[in-house]
């Protein structure tokens, strides 16, 4: 693919009617090639980041792809470089997996598809058996498991072959192994030259998967860099309010090791 440029987000505030999230965030920039992952505690402002990201949270402030202000385009232009995977699909939904997938292709105008119907079918054939869930794909989304559903989602998002791929919490119902299956795709995807940044509840999968971490505490940013650096002993004691540590495996890959509670409440004298 074409080189991609670099993420940079500057001053960026965004929220919902009454409600910012938000405020003036600003990042490291963010390369092509690499796994970002955003984490932190329920309510951080995790998925408005990633959704503002998309354009389907009203934001100001700067969001460019190279020289491209992604903030200035619509979403249906946006859409050719930005491809956005919700943390679920609806459950009422009426379409086949297959035509889910092709629908995605059609929703926008790219350089590599001449949106002919034979093109479609085979590009999309080609991400479900990419993901192992060619076996769906003339199921009925509506139907699926949570998991399954979150596969259908992922193979929406990556046929398109984005620029920027932004993925809301794509391992939350799947088992352990569609969990490593999924990260595994997700890193082949950035390698690709992608940029990919991903929300993610599991600090394990962040440290083991991430190359940059970015971890977010009621809509500010509380640290970020390498995953060394950002999910600190003093940065989860602050952020969860844990006595934590990162350790390597036998393997040589980061584990999260929780060790209890930050701090421990006095228990009351007995009388």
């Amino acid at each position: 693919m074409n080189d991609i440029p670099t993420l940079i987000i500057s001053g960026l505030s965004a929220g919902y009617r009454n409600r910012p999230v938000l405020a003036g965030l600003s990042l490291a920039p963010l390369e092509p090639g690499k796994v970002t992952a955003l984490v932190g505690p329920n309510a951080a402002g995790k998925s408005t980041l990633l959704r503002s990201l998309a354009g389907l949270v009203p934001a100001i402030g700067s969001v460019r792809l190279g020289d491209r202000d992604l903030n200035a385009l619509g979403l249906a232009q946006r859409a050719q470089y930005v491809s956005y995977m919700p943390q679920t699909l609806p459950q009422n939904a009426e379409l086949t997996v297959l035509e889910g997938v092709i629908g995605a292709l059609r929703a926008t105008r790219l350089s590599d598809f001449d949106g002919s119907e034979m093109t479609a079918h085979h590009r999309a054939v080609n991400v479900l058996d990419r993901l192992g869930i060619l076996n769906l794909a003339m199921e009925g989304i509506g139907r699926l498991s949570g998991g399954q559903r979150q596969l259908a989602s992922l193979a929406q998002a990556i046929a398109r072959a984005p620029q920027l791929l932004l993925l809301d919490e794509p391992t939350s119902a799947l088992d352990l192994r569609h969990q490593l299956d999924v990260m595994t795709i997700v890193r082949e995807l950035a390698r690709e030259g992608r940029i990919v940044v991903v929300v993610l509840h599991d600090l394990t999968l962040a440290a083991s998967w991430a190359d940059h971490v970015v971890v977010l505490d009621r809509g500010t940013v509380a640290a970020e860099g390498p995953v060394e650096e950002a999910l600190s002993p003093s940065i989860l004691s602050t952020v969860y309010g844990v006595t934590a540590r990162l350790e390597h495996c036998s393997r040589g890959r980061l584990h999260v090791m929780v060790d209890g509670p930050a701090t421990s409440p006095e228990l009351p004298h007995a009388s």
